[in-house]
């Protein structure tokens, strides 16, 4: 956390920040550290011990003390930045942590640090002499950023809920929910950056930066937006082995750490390519998977059967409905604003029991967005039939289309294939769609918001950058889907255990091979394949029944839990939420005893929605205690007020 004051009485705000400290206590159990510096600013930092584990306290002090900084995440090449600052430079150095090799590379080369650093980052730095603060987020949005200003200054901290406190203290009301995030919530499954539920709260953006100082207050830019840029591979072999070489290169950067290190293991290409590089260096590596006791819901047996091909250890985890609707109310607090992902519910069980043997973990988010993994990116090849008709027809054809009755093979074609691809494309889920379903949803939708507001500027640079249909989708979840729902997801319920997630596949060196990759080189025309080359880089390093396995992604049974164990208490949820007010919850009643009857499957809306109102019931009525699971009664309130 960091508190920046416009007007010199920083000191006012120590014992309220050391209390919303306590709040963070999962990310970083092994160090406490609050300073308060010349009236002008406050760092607090809980530090989860990986690198130089007996120095790089934090707070750190650089430069005779010129320079302050506070810093969640890793730098993997800080070896190498080290080094360089030392022989270039002069640096000198009081510690053998990445911390520093931070501020040091701000020193001596200013805000071009950020493009050196290779790894995964939020820091902020106080520049005593110059009275300015500088921070950044990462370039993917791996580690998180919450940012809220008011008179006295700027409040920063890794998760929202420490800025409540000093949210309250100036607002009118005591929970200001945003209606366009909602929307947009209720749309995506998730609040899409840089904003939030609560209104005065942001987030700092993937890949932006910002300057503040007490006349000027806050300057934020994008420093650099990750672009594809495919181009014509005339010997795909060589692609191959560059792709295989960065991303052995990037398993070995993440496994420098001074504390044990463990891999997640799924039945996919993606984690166990990550283990089987991992374990080129580290025989002894353990492994984690997850799976529910619902057949064909678990992947612990094909998990464990590529383990012993790896030769490594698997530890399985086996989840419960009971054990979910026990933890859910936990896992919302954890997440600070609702995400309705399925699949986060066991990450956070297979985090749990990662963080019994190890203190980081390697996983294999990204390679989908970077590599063309998601099967709905074959979705341009297979309507090319009707997207290359002139347009004319295709309006023709979209009016015959609302004639077809509904159910009918055929009209999901016609339809699909006569809409623009950013009318049809926001990412990996649309729950409730803007053609009335959202109107009857929400009772206070007095926005005129929709999820292209969100997307539409991204498939302009998409055009402009000549992108196909497919790689603008990808373009779009990589600036969206990926650090709206994927990494935010991955941080929290890795975090909850004190448990340090890492991604090689989102690495700069990555990137600039996976960036260039053509078309047909991740989704041929033939066939059913998604990242084609990526499968064909790793065939001589994962073991061949793996190689071209359909992705599963740790499938979660809500549609079965919502029409049997969880029905009840589904129910309950709705009707004790308090959010009645906002979302029409008989309408969702009625989608849940109809998704019970078999009418239909609505267990993505039912789910989403649920989710919203434990949010709701956590943070705003307080009626939910989210350490039992419980309604708590109104004497013990955990509400703002």
């Amino acid at each position: 956390m960091a508190h920046f004051s416009s007007d010199g009485t920083a000191g006012t705000c120590v014992d309220t920040i050391t209390d919303a400290l306590r709040g963070l206590h999962h990310r970083g159990p092994d160090d406490t550290g609050v300073v308060l510096i010349d009236g002008d600013a406050v760092f607090a930092h809980k530090r989860l011990a990986v690198i130089d584990l007996a120095g790089s306290h934090e707070p750190l002090y650089y430069r005779n003390d010129r320079y302050v900084l506070t810093f969640n995440g890793e730098i993997y090449n800080h070896l190498e930045l080290r080094e360089e600052l030392q022989r270039d430079c002069g640096a000198e150095f009081g510690t053998d942590g990445d911390a520093e090799v931070i501020v040091a590379g701000y020193h001596y080369w200013g805000e071009t640090v950020l493009d050196r650093l290779r790894g995964m980052y939020a820091f902020v730095i106080w520049d005593r002499q110059a009275r300015q603060a500088f921070g950044a987020r990462d370039q993917f949005g791996i580690k998180p950023m919450y940012l809220m200003q008011d008179r006295t200054g700027l409040y920063l901290a890794s998760e929202k809920k420490a800025l409540l406190p000093f949210l309250d203290r100036t607002s009118a009301a005591p929970q200001r929910i945003d209606p366009t995030s909602l929307k947009y919530f209720m749309t995506y499954q998730y609040v899409p950056e840089p904003r939030t539920l609560d209104l005065g709260v942001e987030r700092l953006a993937a890949a932006e930066c910002f300057t503040w100082t007490p006349a000027q207050g806050i300057r934020r830019r994008r420093y650099l937006r990750p672009r594809f840029a495919p181009a014509p591979e005339p010997a795909p072999q060589h692609l191959y082995e560059q792709i295989a070489d960065a991303l052995r290169d990037s398993v070995r950067m993440h496994l420098r750490a001074d504390v044990p290190v463990g891999a997640f293991l799924s039945s996919g290409i993606d984690s166990t390519a990550i283990v089987a590089l991992a374990r080129e260096s580290h025989p002894d590596l353990k492994t984690f998977t997850v799976g529910f006791d619902i057949a064909g819901y678990s992947e612990t047996d094909v998990a464990r059967e590529s383990a012993q091909a790896l030769g490594v250890r698997t530890i399985p985890t086996v989840v419960t409905a009971q054990e979910v609707m026990a933890a859910l109310p936990r896992i919302v607090w954890h997440l600070d604003d609702p995400v309705a992902d399925p699949s986060l519910v066991p990450l956070y069980f297979l985090a749990r029991s990662a963080a019994q043997h190890v203190t980081v973990v390697l996983s294999g988010e990204g390679a989908d967005e970077l590599f063309g993994g998601y099967a709905i990116y074959r979705e341009p090849l297979s309507l090319r039939p009707l997207t290359r008709l002139p347009d004319p027809l295709r309006r023709g054809l979209r009016a015959v289309s609302r004639a077809v009755p509904e159910g009918v093979k055929g009209r999901g074609f016609l339809e699909r294939g006569t809409k623009p691809l950013r009318e049809r494309f926001n990412g990996n889920a649309r729950i409730f769609a803007d053609d009335g379903e959202l109107a009857r949803l929400l009772l206070r939708d007095d926005t005129a918001a929709r999820f292209t507001d969100i997307t539409a500027p991204l498939y302009e640079q998409a055009t402009a950058a000549g992108l196909d249909d497919s790689t603008a989708m990808q373009f779009v979840d990589l600036n969206t889907w990926l650090p709206g729902d994927i990494l935010t997801k991955a941080d929290r319920m890795s975090m909850a255990h004190s448990l340090e997630l890492r991604v090689p596949f989102l690495d700069r060196e990555v990137f600039a091979v996976a960036r260039r990759i053509p078309l047909e080189l991740k989704l041929p025309r033939q066939g059913r394949s998604t990242k084609y080359a990526l499968r064909q880089a790793l065939r001589r390093i994962v073991p061949p029944a793996i190689v071209d396995r359909p992705k599963m992604g740790f499938p979660t049974p809500t549609r079965v839990w919502l029409a049997g164990p969880m029905y009840d208490w589904a129910r309950q949820i709705l009707h004790t939420s308090g959010a009645g007010d906002l979302v029409n919850l008989p309408y969702v009643d009625g989608l849940l005893r109809a998704h019970r009857a078999g009418d239909a499957d609505h267990s993505r809306k039912i789910w989403t929605v649920l989710v919203f109102c434990l949010w709701h019931a956590v943070f705003v009525t307080g009626t939910m205690n989210p350490f039992d699971g419980t309604e708590v009664p109104a004497t013990s309130r955990l509400a703002r007020s």
